[in-house]
């Protein structure tokens, strides 16, 4: 709330997160449609034209402390000090039980858990569920690695996905691999102002008739590189495939994100056109410094992604994607 005239109506008060929680759950249903409700409205106003649309990421801050966070050794180390701990206790209260039992008789006061013992107990199993949440990401992380690295040296889909599983048996979870207690999705990811802070990777395609969202998400993965599928997916289910020329900037730039927008060009007949930087050029790709003549056969798709780039038409499309998407960014970013 930063307009003063809401302050003083509302007397300073404020919702806090737990009551906008309660609201969305409340009225999920409702919610689904209105953002398909609010592009048919922009479009019926003439506001969308998904003539050219922009892709692009930015990280969005959690609402976590650092000091809620715990590495994955120290995690191991904290469950085996509490659980002498917790031994300890328990013998203590068993003796003190007895004790009390002889003195005051069978289920009279002081047969409750020690306040101590409570505490430590839930902080351990704490610990566990953090210490098998750390596992279980570098077991998803190892597996999608292998079934990556697999395809792109062709192996079929039952091999790759034996490699993947084997890959996640094996997994071995990074000492210094760190969790947040008060905001366990959220990942350490570098923000607008260079620094680190737990965080969330919003993405959104953006329109470039009046910057208006078609589609967006939001992940814990602080790269931009594997989230151009699902956006492009939800982007078709929520707008059906329109003429559109899709932008995108370098940090998307991968050989089966190419590949995938080869496919949407063709299924759409050349109505749909992407328009993906390649950053820098790599030892042994030749990107032709004129963009004329015959394509070379065996030249890549990051090859003819560059080339295509360097064109009359590409150069004027690509231009416009600062414009489209970087704006909305740094508009919600004062907000």
């Amino acid at each position: 709330m930063d307009v003063v005239a809401f302050r003083c109506l509302a007397a300073q008060q404020a919702p806090d997160f737990r009551l906008i929680a309660r609201f969305r759950k409340r009225h999920l249903s409702g919610l689904d449609n209105v953002f398909l409700h609010s592009l048919e409205l922009c479009r019926a106003a003439g506001m969308v034209s998904l003539g050219q649309v922009a892709l692009d990421g930015t990280k969005v801050r959690a609402n976590a402390s650092r000091r809620k966070a715990m590495s994955y050794a120290l995690v191991t180390e904290k469950q085996k000090v509490l659980a002498d701990d917790v031994s300890a206790l328990l013998a203590d209260a068993d003796a003190i039980d007895g004790a009390e039992d002889a003195r005051f008789g069978k289920d009279k006061r002081g047969d409750e858990l020690p306040p101590e013992l409570a505490r430590r107990e839930s902080r351990l199993v704490k610990l566990a569920e953090t210490r098998a949440a750390l596992e279980a990401d570098a077991a998803a992380r190892a597996r999608q690695d292998a079934e990556k690295k697999a395809r792109e040296e062709d192996d079929d889909d039952d091999t790759a996905l034996q490699k993947g599983e084997a890959a996640a048996k094996n997994a071995v979870v990074a000492p210094k691999a760190q969790r947040n207690f008060t905001g366990p999705d959220a990942r350490i990811m570098k923000t607008v102002d260079g620094s680190f802070h737990y965080a969330y990777n919003a993405q959104a395609i953006v329109d470039g008739e009046h910057q208006v969202i078609v589609a967006t998400t939001l992940t814990d993965i602080a790269v931009d590189v594997e989230q151009v599928v699902p956006l492009i997916e939800k982007l078709h289910a929520t707008v059906g495939v329109l003429r559109q020329q899709i932008l995108a900037d370098a940090g998307y730039c991968l050989a089966a994100n190419l590949d995938y927008a080869k496919t949407v060009e063709a299924a759409s007949g050349g109505r749909t056109e992407f328009f993906i930087a390649t950053g820098r050029v790599k030892h042994g790709e030749r990107f032709p410094e004129v963009p004329r003549g015959w394509i070379p056969a065996n030249a890549t798709l990051r090859e003819r992604m560059g080339r295509k780039l360097k064109t009359k038409k590409g150069r004027a499309v690509y231009t416009r994607r600062k414009a489209i998407v970087e704006p909305l960014f740094g508009q919600l970013h004062t907000r």
